[in-house]
């Protein structure tokens, strides 16, 4: 975590990325054990013959790479020339008695049909009719047993293949629903950092608005007064001066996160952010933070509660209230170390006046907290 945000696009980027890899591990997980599973079970029960064996194994390993080039998605220039390849290993299996042959054209072409932006229920139809053509193949060259080869061969592949299509029908509205969801998600983390852009603009606008106001009405007076009364007028000059001094006192204390805060405030704020991001939040205010502390406390919980929503691809936080002091725990936290510039000036801030700031990092989750043992002893 770091105090200097990345520029937006590359932000945004950035995030987007994680999501991307998110669902892709996602659908590896739930796609690629049934389908291996299931096709080396097939080789093991439906193979008589070494012949049976490697056209099988040639089906499994081009439905594969289609698995895997979907979960990344980025598989038609794959799918394509891989559907042509296991409609050959099927007429290749119903020509030599191997009737799990059509298990990897089945697969290809579950791949191929659910992402079709139209006639996908043709191009269905039109999957399991090439199925059952290509298998009865077999009918031509073996004429014994034809009501069990016509099952075997026609209808067990053509009913095979649609039900493994509407499976992935399923499974591809899913995928679909959770890639929304997350962008959804990302588009409310931004928005929620912009709410906090704009807070801060306000509260900028409220210190140099009412100063630059003022300031325009003091030196119109004293320029007045300048020929009819000069000590007046440098009264005037004087309390504009001082104005103008506090002023830039206040706007510094505001960019440096050190204007007084109100604790109680900020719980509220950051439960709305975290809330606005699509985050769960959890607030437990064990007991009140002592007065001496609240405001520190306050400056922790806006800088943490910034970085989460800018750096980190948090699903839960939870924060702690004690008398001793407040601990932000959240998930998703990045890989690597973070940066900490801006929790490092407000560390030894802290430590002034004898708290102490404790940031760590383990098993995907970030845990800052700040405590005044010696302040509640007393």
């Amino acid at each position: 975590m770091t105090e200097i945000s990345p520029p937006r696009s590359r932000r945004m980027s950035w995030s987007g990325d994680a999501v991307q890899d998110r669902l892709r591990r996602l659908n590896l997980i739930t796609v690629m054990p049934p389908l291996l599973v299931v096709g080396v079970l097939l080789i093991v029960l439906g193979s008589r013959t070494w012949w049976h064996v490697v056209i099988q194994v040639i089906g499994l390993l081009a439905a594969t790479a289609t698995a895997e080039r979907w979960t990344a998605g980025d598989f038609v220039r794959v799918a394509r020339p891989c559907l042509v390849l296991t409609a050959f290993v099927w007429f290749a299996g119903a020509l030599s008695n191997s009737p799990m042959a059509f298990y990897g054209l089945s697969m290809v072409g579950s791949f191929l049909i659910p992402p079709l932006p139209r006639h996908r229920f043709a191009a269905l139809v039109g999957f399991g009719v090439l199925t059952s053509v290509i298998g009865a193949a077999n009918l031509l060259s073996h004429h014994d047993h034809l009501g069990a080869r016509v099952v075997a061969y026609v209808v067990t592949p053509a009913i095979g293949s649609a039900l493994s299509t509407l499976l992935m029908f399923a499974s591809q509205r899913l995928y679909d629903l959770v890639a929304e969801l997350e962008q959804s998600r990302g588009k409310e983390a931004e928005l929620a950092v912009v709410r906090e852009r704009v807070r801060f603009a306000s509260e900028l606008h409220d210190i140099q608005g009412h100063t630059l106001h003022v300031v325009k009405l003091k030196v119109a007076l004293a320029e007045k007064l300048l020929h009819r009364d000069l000590d007046r007028a440098q009264e005037e000059l004087r309390e504009v001066h001082t104005l103008v001094g506090e002023t830039i006192v206040q706007t510094k204390e505001l960019a440096y996160a050190q204007r007084r805060l109100n604790l109680s405030a900020e719980l509220e704020n950051a439960k709305n952010l975290f809330e606005a991001a699509g985050i769960h939040v959890r607030v437990e205010r064990l007991a009140e933070a002592g007065s001496g502390v609240d405001e520190l406390l306050g400056q922790v919980l806006r800088e943490t509660t910034t970085n989460i929503l800018r750096h980190a691809q948090a699903r839960q936080v939870r924060i702690t209230l004690a008398e001793s002091g407040i601990s932000i725990v959240n998930d998703g936290a990045s890989d690597g170390a973070p940066e900490l510039s801006g929790l490092s000036a407000l560390g030894a801030r802290l430590a002034d006046q004898g708290g102490e700031l404790t940031v760590e990092q383990k098993d995907g989750r970030f845990v800052t907290a700040a405590a005044f043992p010696e302040k509640v002893s007393r």
